[in-house]
């Protein structure tokens, strides 16, 4: 009996909802889910039509449950999650309600100013993209809201650039970057008079995403929400170009001079910046660039990846084969958003003559997101060194605390400041004096001035730009990582995982280590450092996080955490072997294999702490 009252009590939730849905497409989703949720329990003597009617009964019962489990939580991401009727999932009702208190919250803090609030609201080609678009469009402007809607699908740091450049109080983006094709998500920015210090044009940190979360939990209704048919502003194709000629501005001289004979192939993995990327690097000088031709159009299923993350394995095999079949100097992968920048290179080292004929075979393999960051950050002390006068004191470089240590190194080398933040470019991108920043995850912010944000555009560009010069002087982007670790030590990071379908093992596996954690790792004593409790080794210290450090005593270093994406605990393992700055190739070649076996250790370590095979 218990169960049938909780039932009736979902059904009339459900109905509810329906009711109030604004999208057919969702509402009869619902609908059928509810008629095949009616079937009545199995009597004695039921057939087995109506025992296996009931069972798809339970599993629709369980499906609405889950979708009506509470409204999709707004927080520091936004909102993520799939494209499905109900209030836990992603749908044009919660885009609504969302968009209904985000102007709740502008409108109370620029309360009596004039003009009134201004918004950018941007969106890429994922399912249901555009319709979240335009009813943040229409529920912004009934309330007086000025918006200003990109033309059409376009990367993320478009969004994020056009949030600094037409001076908006804050940036919508309708994105679910690099997650299945199942999901839709919704990025807010805040700046212009909202957030007028280092974080202007970044995205929502504590204390505004409560605020914004609490507004949206006083809309009773869609109804109750207010939509206009008109109003807002289609910006035009100039948007796009001052993004395009800003990007471009970062290349130098020395850049266009090498740039016709780099053989580049792209892949934006289905997404929406191939077009973008294509024309910036055209533009630039870089003549012999190859889209993937399986990839290059949009396309909000993403029929070639099992997921749609550069990370992933196998996302950008396409990619390494076409640049093995064209011997390409460089291979970028874009994820669909164009927030983020993989790069593969070939290593001779990396090659394994024996078993099967691939690109991989051959040596192609992807940069790190570490190794990436590190000759990036290069790139930006050289750029600060070659200013004249004296570094700006202020002038600082930052990466996250799950990012390799040589960032710091580099700074330090260069006379500028480096600091550590919490996981996230929330964090990252509103650094006082920031000049550089990158988190391992493929993020790179190469010019704050323009997107307060990860650009993988821009990042694509200066890779491009340093790997032309280094072919014009015979040389690699391996060389020049060996050049880094010469100059501050041979850092080598990796990666270690539990991924759980219970999402309180999250929170107790963390638990577990917090109260018991390994004595040694890697075969090196360690000193347990909770985060939780916050962390004064870094300037001006860091807040509390979920988490642990543990600090070896021959410099290995592993941060656990808890994904704050994915179900998963995620550990970040560094290793450094220290090199004499004249190491010949010899020398490098044998550090980095003892670095290799070291990392292994600690992984086979920290896999054993976990419980994981």
């Amino acid at each position: 009996m218990d169960r049938d009252l909780a039932w009736e009590d979902l059904r009339t939730q459900v109905e509810e909802w329906i009711d109030d849905d604004p999208d057919p497409q969702t509402a009869g989703e619902l609908r059928d889910l509810l008629r095949k949720a009616d079937s009545l329990p199995p009597q004695h003597g039921s057939t087995p039509v109506e025992e296996q009617a009931w069972r798809h009964a339970q599993t629709a019962r369980a499906e609405l449950a889950d979708r009506f489990s509470g409204l999709l939580q707004f927080g520091t991401a936004g909102l993520r999650g799939a494209v499905a009727g109900g209030p836990h999932r992603m749908n044009r009702a919660v885009v609504i309600r969302a968009a209904s208190g985000l102007a709740d919250y502008l409108l109370g803090e620029l309360d009596g100013l004039t003009p009134g609030p201004r918004v950018v609201v941007g969106y890429d080609a994922r399912h249901k993209s555009h319709e979240f678009a335009l009813d943040t469009a229409a529920v912004l402007t009934a309330v007086g809201i000025e918006v200003l809607l990109l033309p059409r699908p376009l990367p993320t740091p478009v969004l994020a650039f056009a949030v600094r450049r037409l001076d908006a109080d804050a940036g919508v983006m309708v994105t679910a970057s690099h997650n299945p094709p199942q999901d839709n998500g919704y990025k807010v920015y805040l700046g212009g008079r909202v957030v007028t210090d280092g974080g202007q044009g970044a995205q929502i940190v504590p204390p505004a995403d409560a605020a914004i979360a609490a507004e949206i939990d006083r809309v009773p209704s869609v109804a109750s929400v207010p939509r206009a048919a008109a109003g807002w502003t289609v910006l035009g194709e100039d948007l796009v170009e001052e993004y395009v000629a800003a990007t471009l501005a970062l290349a130098g001289p020395e850049d266009r001079a090498a740039a016709a004979d780099l053989k580049i192939v792209l892949t934006p993995l289905h997404g929406v910046g191939g077009q973008v990327a294509a024309r910036v690097l055209h533009q630039a000088g870089f003549t012999d660039v190859t889209v993937v031709p399986e990839q290059e159009a949009p396309d909000p299923d993403f029929p070639t990846v099992a997921f749609p993350n550069p990370e992933e394995p196998g996302a950008i095999d396409l990619a390494l084969g076409l640049a093995s079949d064209a011997r390409a100097d460089l291979v970028i992968a874009l994820d669909p958003d164009a927030d983020r920048c993989a790069v593969a290179v070939l290593d001779p080292r990396a090659g394994a003559y024996r078993g099967p004929d691939t690109a991989a075979a051959e040596g192609w393999r992807m940069l790190h997101g570490d190794e990436t960051g590190a000759l990036l950050g290069q790139v930006a002390a050289d750029r600060v060194a070659a200013d004249l006068g004296p570094v700006d004191p202020e002038a600082t470089f930052a990466s996250s605390i799950v990012s390799s240590r040589l960032l710091a190194s580099i700074a330090d080398a260069a006379g500028v400041r480096h600091v550590r933040t919490l996981t996230g470019f929330k964090w990252l991108s509103r650094v006082d004096g920031l000049v550089y920043g990158y988190e391992e995850a493929l993020g790179y912010c190469v010019a704050p001035q323009n997107v307060r944000d990860k650009d993988g555009i821009s990042a694509a560009l200066l890779v491009a730009g340093l790997a032309a010069r280094l072919k014009v002087a015979g040389r690699t982007l391996v060389d020049a990582l060996d050049d880094l670790a010469r100059a501050h030590g041979l850092h080598l990071t990796g990666q270690v995982s539990a991924r759980y379908d219970d999402l309180a093992q999250i929170g107790t596996t963390v638990q577990r280590l917090r109260d018991d954690p390994p004595r040694t790792v890697g075969g090196s004593r360690v000193t347990v450092v909770d985060l939780a409790r916050g962390s004064d080794d870094e300037r001006g210290g860091l807040p509390p996080t979920d988490g642990l450090r543990f600090d070896g005593e021959d410099g290995t270093r592993v941060v656990v955490r808890p994904s704050g994406t994915e179900p998963k605990v995620k550990c970040y393992l560094e290793v450094i072997e220290e090199l004499d700055p004249g190491a010949d190739d010899a020398a490098v070649g044998a550090a980095r294999e003892r670095a290799r076996a070291r990392l292994d250790a600690v992984a086979a370590d920290m896999r054993a702490a976990l419980g994981i095979a």
